[in-house]
Formats: structure tokens, C-alpha cells, sequence
């Protein structure tokens, strides 16, 4: 999400609809990781001490979870940013510096869409709708759909997914679908679409348990438009262009939520 991190340009567009979205009338939290090359005085995250004391549960180890909180620069509302020693202090994202793939990206990309599950749990906050975009958050519709079908936080809950240009050629390694039964209410069907543990397989696993599915790029891997152009059951939207007012994701937000 610009300005913390821009990976691609639909951070851009995540920032504007999170500001848009809060300025009509919605209340908006964001969470992302907090990734070692966001500054934190730069960008004056301070931790949240209400929201420690959360452990996520991971491949059968527990790793503290921390909470730290900034306030979107020119807007009104705070981005929560979760970040663990392990997985995130880091100077690299998703790689070292000779361009090698971490070894451990699948078990940070559980930890994060667990752990966001998990501090909207600990806000004893009810969204209406959640709207997931990057493949690292994934897994987040199909755990809602399962492991935390029965979560009364999430009882109301929509779930948005975007789906972007790949950006990665790596996979999230052989035992990912493996990590990411996080539990016994995952079934194997729920895992199949993330088997592959590649960058098309993230989007794919998303975006199939999703109620709604969005395009935000124009280079989406072309098996992916194909496969959820055709889609029955879901409300989709296609990808408008980066100068996009967004008034089709306030449509959206409001259709979901029921207002």
C-alpha cells in the first residue's frame, strides 16, 4: 500500500480506495506486514499495546505476533502493519540480495493471513466486507470459509479479492498446502487450488472463495481472466484502468454490505 511499499501499481490505487472508501462514510482499517524496509520513524508507526500478547500457530511452532499502527498520511484512519523478528525484520521482501527466493516465503505468507485473521479477532470489530488484493493474502477467503467459518466476528462477513500481474516465477515450496492447514476444518478440497504453490495458484486459491472478484492490472496471467470472466455466482470486476474514479468498488462495497 503506497506510500509504505509499492510493489506494483495497484498500491497506489489501494491507498486512493482506502481514502475514498473512509471519506464516504465507511469506517476502513488496513493491514499489511511491516516489512523491514518500511521506516518506522519515517512513517511514525508506533506499536499498539491493547493488541499485544497475540501468538500465531504456524507448521506446529508460535510465533509472537506485534501490532504496530500509523495513520495514513492525508486521511483519516490507521493502517495496522503486523510484524514478527522472524519473518519480517528483514532488509529484503521476498528475496536476498542475489536475487534468491527466501526459503521461508510460504511460512510468512500463512503467518500474515492468519495473523490478520486473527487481530481483526482481537479488534472485536465485524467487518461487512473484506477486500484481499496481493497474492500473499491469498489464502485469506478459503480460511474464512473454513477454519474460521464459525468465528462470530466473520459471521457477516463478504470477501473481495483482486487479482494482479504475477510477480514472482518461484513457488512457495512443495509442503505449502501442508503449513497451510492450519486446521482440522481444512479440507483437502479446500487446498487443491493452492497446490501448485506458485503466483497463478495464490491468485486462483483467493480468488475461488471469494464472493467477488476484481482484475487490478492490465497483465493478469491470461488463464486467470479466461477462467474467472466465465465464472458463475460471483460479482466481477474488470479492470477500469490506473486513472479509474473506483466508483466501481464503492458499488461493490455497498452491494456486499448491503447498503
Amino acid at each position: 500500500m503506497s506510500p509504505y511499499l509499492e510493489l506494483t501499481e495497484f498500491a497506489e490505487i489501494v491507498n486512493k480506495l482506502a481514502i475514498k472508501s473512509n471519506d464516504s462514510g465507511l469506517e476502513v482499517r488496513c493491514i499489511m506486514p511491516r516489512f523491514g524496509v518500511i521506516n518506522e520513524r519515517r512513517h511514525r508507526l508506533h506499536e499498539v499495546v491493547r493488541l499485544s500478547g497475540i501468538n500465531v500457530s504456524v507448521d506446529n511452532d508460535d510465533y509472537p505476533l506485534q501490532i504496530k499502527v500509523a495513520s495514513l498520511p492525508n486521511a483519516r484512519l490507521q493502517v495496522y502493519f503486523l510484524d514478527n523478528e522472524d519473518f519480517f525484520k528483514r532488509k529484503q521482501i521476498f528475496t536476498e540480495d542475489n536475487d534468491e527466493w527466501f526459503e521461508d516465503n510460504g511460512l510468512r505468507t500463512i503467518f500474515f493471513c492468519k495473523g490478520a485473521l486473527e487481530t481483526v479477532k482481537k479488534f472485536g470489530w465485524p467487518p461487512d466486507v473484506i477486500h484481499c488484493s496481493g497474492w500473499m493474502t491469498g489464502l485469506i477467503p478459503m480460511y474464512l470459509k473454513t477454519a474460521y467459518k464459525k468465528e462470530p466476528v466473520f459471521s457477516q462477513s463478504k470477501v473481495i479479492y483482486t487479482i494482479g500481474s504475477n510477480t514472482f516465477a518461484d513457488t512457495l515450496g512443495e509442503d505449502f498446502t501442508e503449513k497451510a492447514t492450519i486446521n482440522a476444518n481444512i479440507k483437502d478440497k479446500d487446498l487443491e487450488p493452492f497446490k501448485n504453490a506458485d503466483n497463478t495458484a495464490m491468485f486462483r486459491g483467493g480468488a475461488l472463495s471469494a464472493d467477488a472478484v476484481t482484475f487490478g492490472s492490465d497483465n493478469v496471467d491470461q488463464t486467470l481472466l479466461d477462467e474467472f470472466n466465465k465464472v458463475k455466482g460471483k460479482k466481477i470486476i474488470p479492470f477500469k484502468g490506473w486513472d479509474s474514479e473506483l466508483a466501481e468498488y464503492q458499488e461493490l462495497y455497498n452491494d456486499l454490505a448491503g447498503k
